[in-house]
């Protein structure tokens, strides 16, 4: 990647990350700190094993089809991962920052092509593993809980909504998703213009693309279903986050419950993907679920500062290892 953009994506973030960093209160961000004491050390610290799952997700998809030698270093994508990640979680939108970041670092050393299915594979296969997570999290509320009427009708919103996701997702990993979701874009207002140019003049490379997305699924099905459940272990696994910090204020909170407050907190701060970090929308999502299951209204704002306080510090891990790839 060139030194211009690479510094451009490292300001830009940098930009939007002093920003979030000013909505703190850095007396009350001191004090949840301090509380946790060596817990939140083991909060930070399990990022980095998790962000290993994430690397071994896009590992596994970018060598698929390759020859046996690997092509890209393991550590490096890793550095690329957390970057990409850093990128996603400060912009607005999300996939905005995150995967244009990715697609030009791998570029020089797969091609375009190669670079540009491998990312968006990834970006499925993330998202996908969400879905089933989110499902299974229905599943385990059920099996473990008292279910209202209200929660019941809750819980069938979530099945059908996970279902339909699941579906649009293996018919995408069938199919291929780089044309069709430029075709849903070709229908939009303000973008329509843009969004027909792009096709008249990438319309082979999209085809390629589409190509070897689909080649993952029905060539190498255990490449495939090696990269979702390296992704849906490290969902389950960062679960850990809030179990470490729940034990600093309830010492009786128990890992399921973990899983439980995870798994509503993610789908609401998804569904406000628009809003950089989810700002607002994840506090909230984590107080809800604490008090949802009968959790003190302190114990969720912990978590949620906490969370919050661990995610600026990644991004910023995330932005100076920008910094450092100064190889193209």
């Amino acid at each position: 990647m060139g030194k211009k953009y690479r510094n451009g994506f490292f300001i830009f973030g940098l930009a939007v990350l002093a920003f979030m960093v000013s909505q703190l209160d850095f007396h009350e961000a001191w004090q949840g700190v301090s509380t946790a004491g060596y817990w939140f050390a083991a909060v930070v610290a399990l990022w980095a094993v998790l962000y290993m799952f994430n690397t071994l997700s896009w590992y596994i998809i970018i060598h698929n089809g390759l020859p046996r030698k690997p092509v890209v270093n393991y550590w490096w994508l890793y550095k690329i991962t957390i970057s990409g990640f850093a990128l996603n979680y400060a912009t607005p939108g999300g996939l905005m920052g995150g995967e244009p970041y990715r697609i030009m670092a791998l570029k020089p050393k797969v091609g375009v092509e190669k670079a540009s299915a491998s990312v968006i594979l990834f970006a499925m296969t993330h998202i996908f593993s969400h879905f089933w997570f989110w499902l299974l999290s229905a599943a385990l509320y059920v099996a473990t809980q008292e279910v209202s009427p209200a929660m019941g009708i809750m819980l069938a919103a979530i099945v059908a909504f996970c279902s339909l996701g699941i579906w649009f997702f293996m018919n995408g990993y069938k199919k291929g998703l780089a044309v069709r979701v430029m075709n849903i874009l070709r229908h939009l207002p303000f973008i329509r213009g843009w969004a027909e140019r792009f096709v008249a003049n990438h319309k082979k490379q999209l085809d390629s693309i589409d190509q070897q997305i689909a080649a993952l699924h029905k060539q190498s099905p255990k490449t495939f279903v090696g990269a979702v459940a390296s992704e849906l272990t490290c969902r389950v696994a960062s679960a850990l986050e809030i179990y470490f910090i729940l034990l600093v204020v309830t010492p009786e909170a128990n890992y399921l419950e973990s899983i439980l407050i995870l798994a509503f907190t993610s789908l609401i701060a998804n569904l406000l993907f628009f809003m950089p970090l989810q700002l607002g929308g994840r506090e909230g999502g984590f107080f809800m679920s604490a008090k949802g299951l009968q959790l003190s209204a302190t114990a969720g704002i912990m978590v949620a500062l906490l969370v919050r306080i661990r995610e600026l510090i990644w991004t910023a891990i995330g932005l100076l290892l920008i910094k450092t790839d100064e190889k193209d």
